[in-house]
């Protein structure tokens, strides 16, 4: 029954956005209340389990995505976006451009969370785009799917690195083997997959689009203004990560290396590499900055009602019910661990929900010796990212950047993602073979 209700709740949640035109934070808390209650969590519980889930998850993006956001209008009004774009097409070509994008979005996933990458590479993505007048979805996907496929597959990632202890993984080993499997995938879901989405229709986005405003005779910043600024973040924050692996339990180092004080630190010096070096004066540079954060608050209405709706279904148990079902399945082992977490990550919307409740049932199979603990990490985790859809806050950051409808961001990302899950799963069951 419970598969039933999750699968009504989802139905009605894109019949309020599509037929009833509803506004998309509204629609979550209805479908959430309705859902809690038809789930049967306690009516006095609904609403905490609603403003846990809101600042469970916009608590841990709001600084992110709204500095990451003033980095991305500063890097695109001042022209830095521009060189950034040339030096890419003049390496690649515009027509190969998104490969040059998928390795960024590779190198710069491996250290960092997804919503850190995230916000990082789009104001890169659109700075190709709107310089070459390129298919944005088509251009950007590839980028966002390493991006994703770093976050399901390879440590220091958090559902990684869990899945590494509850099953007693190697970690050296889980990332070897996770990057022979996590390569292809990414190929297959990103520039192969991206050849159908040319025509795929995007709106105008304007936190990314440079605008004429600051001075008229205000000069372009060199390349390596632009490179060392808008790369800054990705620098800061593996160097922070490297430093803590090497010296633990120092406390500056912690604070340095959080990514909000480092996203803070990068708009401190953005706005003296792109801002005042170039001939604005602080109340130019300020008010970019306060048309971003009015830029990015519809987006995180959305993704606050998305975390709503995970939490409530979270709450009620669901995740768990269906693990325990599906382990009567006469599945093997690593297939198992990828449908167990891919169902619970269609019904829950979070991967890591989906990957550490599987965890939970699977790890007495992988103790007894049944199966490669490495390899039931990565079956696992690429289950966690099967089809991402309405409930997941990354179909939302997606259709929100670009601007697109549920239809379009159901054909591209929740696709691209599906393909990410189909051939982890495939690349696991092929090292299974071979060792």
């Amino acid at each position: 029954m419970a598969f039933v209700i999750v699968a009504i709740c989802i139905v009605l949640l894109v019949i309020l956005l599509t037929w009833g035109k509803m506004n998309a934070f509204l629609a979550f808390l209805l479908v959430s209340m309705i859902g809690g209650a038809w789930l049967g969590l306690p009516l006095p519980r609904i609403p905490v389990a609603l403003q846990k889930g809101i600042g469970d998850t916009v608590g841990g993006l709001l600084s992110i995505l709204a500095l990451g956001a003033m980095l991305g209008k500063l890097v695109a009004e001042s022209g830095a976006a521009r060189q950034i774009a040339q030096v890419l097409v003049g390496l690649f070509g515009p027509k190969h451009v998104q490969w040059a994008l998928m390795v960024a979005g590779f190198i710069i996933g491996i250290p960092l969370y997804y919503g850190v990458g995230f916000v990082l590479m789009v104001p890169l993505i659109f700075s190709v785009i709107y310089r070459y007048q390129l298919p944005a979805v088509a251009t950007g996907l590839p980028a966002l799917a390493a991006l994703s496929v770093t976050h399901g597959f390879l440590p220091p990632h958090p559902s990684p690195v869990a899945l590494v202890g509850a099953f007693g993984a190697d970690m050296g080993k889980t990332l070897l083997y996770g990057l022979a499997v996590a390569i292809p995938a990414i190929v297959i879901a990103g520039p192969l997959f991206a050849v159908f989405l040319r025509r795929i229709p995007a709106g105008e986005s304007a936190l990314f689009r440079a605008s004429e405003s600051g001075p008229a005779d205000a000069p372009m910043p060199g390349k390596a203004a632009s490179f060392f600024t808008a790369l800054l973040p990705v620098l800061l924050l593996m160097s922070g990560a490297a430093a803590q692996h090497f010296f633990p339990g120092v406390s500056w180092l912690q604070f340095a290396a959080d990514p909000a004080i480092v996203m803070l630190f990068c708009i401190f010096t953005a706005t003296v590499t792109l801002g005042t070096m170039q001939g604005r004066d602080m109340t130019a540079i300020m008010r970019i900055c306060g048309d971003a954060v009015k830029d990015i608050a519809p987006v995180l209405l959305v993704i606050a009602g998305s975390g709503a709706l995970k939490q409530v279904l979270t709450e009620t148990g669901v995740s768990e019910r269906i693990a325990g079902a599906m382990q009567l399945w006469p599945v093997p082992p690593l297939v198992l661990g990828w449908m167990m977490a891919a169902i619970i990550r269609a019904c829950v919307g979070s991967a890591t929900i989906a990957g550490l409740t599987a965890a939970g049932m699977l790890a007495p199979l992988v103790k007894a010796g049944l199966v490669d603990p490495n390899l039931m990490v990565l079956s696992v985790g690429a289950g966690s990212l099967m089809f991402s859809h309405v409930n997941d806050a990354g179909f939302w950051m997606f259709r929100e950047y670009f601007s697109l409808s549920i239809k379009s961001t159901l054909l591209s990302w929740s696709v691209m993602e599906t393909l990410v899950g189909v051939a982890g799963l495939a690349g696991v069951l092929i090292l299974h073979s071979i060792l």
